[in-house]
């Protein structure tokens, strides 16, 4: 981690507030995953063309995530049934600059991700009126039915292309916790490259020259399987096998 922070500080910096042009609230993600100890090598090949974002001085950022399903986990079902609409219900903590928020995160079938979230004082177990109301107004799902299921926590650093409208967030020092239950994920790096539409840039051509395919992972859904041992996972057994080849 310490050799990351070195070279990102060879980075020109992004404030949150310069960020607000390359929101992508709307957008397009392509994702890779791939051994963490490539990082280094990555990131030394991109200080020319991206800035990083620095939040109170700091270019790696500290996230605390909690995800709610319903008591079947109809969410992660409908990831694990591939359905093409489908919705991801959060609250983060972003801890280096203490700021909460309750996120809805549509995936639709035409392959875009619309993001929705409302600032809230503090993440809790159950929702409070004001995110129920955002809730019922974005989704068809009744809070009252929604419980927390995992705590997925992380490192993650955001780059900003310079010259065109993409955002790439690495995430790192992955690790699921639930009741007391903790499971590390830190032999791997993933990463969202976010523009308004599929275009070339040179983070995608770092990735085929590395001979590193793009494909679909989740977080959330990894994490589940990790942490609640009877839960169905058939057609994530290809993306574990792949995780555990990593390591």
């Amino acid at each position: 981690m310490e050799d990351i922070r070195h070279i990102l500080n060879k980075y020109s910096p992004i404030t949150l507030e310069e960020m607000d042009g390359v929101n992508l609230q709307n957008r397009t993600d392509t994702k890779f995953v791939f051994a963490a100890k490539h990082l280094p090598s990555i990131l030394e090949r991109l200080s020319n063309d991206y800035r990083a974002l620095e939040v109170q001085d700091l270019r790696v950022s500290s996230y605390q995530t909690l995800y709610y399903d319903t008591e079947d986990f109809q969410l992660y079902m409908a990831h694990q049934n591939g359905k093409a609409n489908r919705y991801k219900i959060r609250a983060r903590k972003y801890v280096d600059s203490n700021l909460h928020y309750f996120e809805i995160k549509f995936k639709n079938n035409k392959g875009r991700t619309i993001k929705e979230r409302v600032k809230i004082k503090k993440i809790k177990d159950t929702l409070n009126d004001k995110v129920s109301v955002f809730l019922k107004e974005k989704t068809s799902f009744d809070p009252a039915f929604l419980k927390p299921k995992l705590w997925v926590n992380y490192s993650r650093t955001t780059l900003v292309n310079t010259f065109t409208k993409e955002r790439v967030t690495i995430d790192s020092n992955l690790t699921f916790e639930k009741d007391g239950l903790t499971k590390p994920y830190n032999h791997i790096a993933i990463v969202e490259v976010k523009q308004e539409k599929v275009s070339s840039s040179l983070f995608g051509k770092i990735m085929k020259e590395m001979r590193i395919e793009n494909g679909s992972i989740s977080k959330y859904c990894i994490g589940v399987t990790q942490i609640y041992d009877a839960i169905k996972k058939n057609n994530f057994k290809p993306q574990l096998l792949f995780l555990n080849k990593i390591f």
